[in-house]
């Protein structure tokens, strides 16, 4: 039932936004291309009806180079959807301005080819965007009562691997990390976006991911779709430590600093391994520095009465298609970077290190994230 009430909504959303990029900006400009756009449109919205079945029943061929054109239909038209907004707004206001009819003729050719060079020019940069290896991060957090002058932790978030995600991706990822020599290396979930027998390969390189103190991994909302159980109990075949509503201790011959992991929010809505706040910080030594793991940033919110130094986050992928960030923030507080909650609490949150639906990223790209967190 869920999946119908997705796979009918968002045909819902793309149709609109077709629709609506049909008639206020091809039919609006200067230029004759209302028939080449309406056969264009239609046949976006097909191949994106194909991507929200594909999506939900997996009825297609697993080839990584269909899959990658169906979702990149969706990243064109909310590109196209975008630019249709901004186009619109312009237009309406220019409506107002008292130009004679042949300078405003000339004006809105010039306009209406600028709009067109934009457009290009916008898909270009989103392609190459999600084409682009993740840049390293490198953020210095200041935590007072921390144990290290650089205690390097490198974040993995949202990478997503599946239909286009693979092997190749994962181990360049591994490798780059390496190369920095973390402390330790956290997983802040959405690892997967596929059942855990069609990624088990393309998981591989994750075993050899090296730091003193380990890698630790909690739940993304994406891991409640296709399996929690079974691809927790994989990742610990990778040595990959699942923090699943609890807490421990990092040091070695002495205490360093709590770690605590928090199952994913959407885990109560699914009935499945739901979040436990009390049972996540419960024991915990109340005398040392916390850094949380939770997946959604909002998770923020529910703990304003527990004590933490960090929370360390992802879910929103910086927006991903700028400017979609703008709608991600009316449901999650922090967008991307590192924000101070209160005078005690700070929050990083990833811009996610691959990409979901459209391989698509504009003024948002992935990132590994290469934190330096001293004493303050």
């Amino acid at each position: 039932m869920r999946l119908l009430v997705f796979a009918t909504v968002f045909t819902l959303v793309m149709a609109l936004m077709n629709r609506y990029v049909y008639t206020r900006f091809f039919k609006v400009i200067h230029f004759d291309v209302v028939k080449a756009s309406y056969y264009g449109l239609l046949f976006l919205f097909l191949l994106e009806i194909l991507f929200v079945l594909e999506a939900t029943t997996h009825f297609l061929p697993g080839t990584p180079l269909l899959y990658y054109l169906l979702s990149l239909s969706v990243g064109v038209t909310v590109i196209l959807f975008f630019l249709t907004l901004f186009y619109d707004l312009l237009h309406t206001g220019a409506k107002h301005i008292p130009f004679d009819t042949g300078r405003r003729r000339f004006i809105k050719i010039i306009f209406d080819v600028t709009m067109l060079i934009l457009a290009f020019s916008y898909l270009l940069k989103g392609l190459i965007g999600g084409l682009k290896q993740p840049v390293l991060n490198h953020k210095r957090i200041d935590i007072s009562n921390f144990p290290f002058k650089d205690f390097k932790i490198a974040q993995l978030s949202d990478v997503h691997v599946g239909r286009t995600i693979g092997f190749e991706f994962v181990r360049e990822c591994v490798e780059r990390i390496n190369a920095e020599k973390p402390d330790m290396v956290v997983i802040t979930g959405d690892l997967v976006d596929m059942k855990i027998d069609g990624v088990k390969d393309a998981l591989l390189p994750l075993h050899d991911l090296e730091s003193p103190f380990g890698t630790y991994f909690v739940l993304g909302n994406h891991e409640y779709f296709h399996g929690a159980d079974s691809i927790v109990a994989h990742l610990r075949t990778l040595d990959i430590k699942p923090l699943l509503n609890e807490n421990l201790i990092v040091g070695k011959d002495e205490k360093y600093f709590n770690l605590v992991g928090i199952n994913d929010l959407i885990s109560k809505r699914i009935g499945v391994m739901p979040y436990d706040l009390t049972a996540s910080f419960e024991g915990i030594d109340k005398e040392l520095a916390t850094i949380v793991l939770a997946h959604q940033p909002k998770m923020a919110n529910l703990l304003s009465h527990q004590n933490y130094d960090l929370m360390l986050s992802g879910h929103t992928h910086g927006g991903q298609i700028f400017p979609f960030g703008f709608l991600v923030m009316i449901d999650q507080p922090y967008l991307a970077g590192l924000y101070s909650i209160n005078e005690k609490k700070q929050i990083f949150v990833s811009r996610g290190t691959g990409y979901w639906g459209p391989p698509v990223r504009v003024l948002a790209p992935s990132e590994i994230s290469m934190l330096h967190i001293r004493s303050s």
